[in-house]
């Protein structure tokens, strides 16, 4: 056939070359030498693993049947309710209710949300007054302590400066220390004690 096919490729009167072509073996030819006593075996089967398969298989045709039919079912009703128009409409309808519904679960949300933040905000602001009072105690607090402070040294001051010399008093310290010598010509241990003085001449 391939011969036949080549010899009308060409121009009139001129014979093609014939490719070396390899195809497959007929019914007919005989086996390879190398095969020729290969024996095919067929692999063994397990009885209990094949009942199981059978079964299973069994089962899968079953089922896919019944998803087909009721695909089927389901595409007819489906096609009828489209001609119809009740699908149309059931769907607007279900659309319609579902946005309502939404709309509705949208305001309750937005209103809990918004009861949340203003809480939120009052706290905050409560905490924040709390915050600026105790503050302003504490600063209260400190302003008093001050005072006194400055009140106890003042007073002290008070005190002290009565046993400053003054030019009115001059004289009678002056006429007081000559009467009343003191020795300051002592040594003090750790503690203060006078533990050595110089006798005064």
């Amino acid at each position: 056939l391939v011969s036949a096919l080549n010899l009308h490729c060409g121009p009139p009167g001129m014979t093609m070359p014939t490719p070396a072509v390899r195809g497959w073996k007929s019914r007919n030819d005989l086996k390879a030498k190398s095969k020729a006593d290969r024996v095919k075996v067929h692999p063994p089967v397990n009885p209990a693993e094949m009942v199981v398969l059978k079964e299973r298989f069994t089962q899968y045709e079953l089922i896919i049947r019944a998803l087909g039919a009721e695909f089927k079912e389901e595409m007819l009703r489906q096609r009828y309710e489209d001609e119809v128009g009740y699908l149309a409409e059931e769907k607007a309808r279900h659309e319609a209710e579902e946005h309502r519904m939404l709309k509705a679960w949208n305001d309750a949300e937005n209103e809990r949300l918004r009861k949340i933040r203003e809480r939120r905000v009052k706290q905050e602001q409560e905490q924040e007054e709390l915050k600026r009072l105790q503050t302003a105690l504490a600063l209260e607090k400190r302003m008093e302590v001050y005072i006194k402070e400055k009140e106890l040294e003042i007073l002290t001051l008070q005190e002290e400066s009565k046993n400053f010399n003054t030019l009115d008093n001059l004289e009678q310290r002056i006429e007081d220390a000559l009467d009343n010598p003191k020795n300051y010509n002592f040594a003090l241990d750790k503690e203060g004690r006078i533990v050595k003085r110089t006798v005064q001449k």
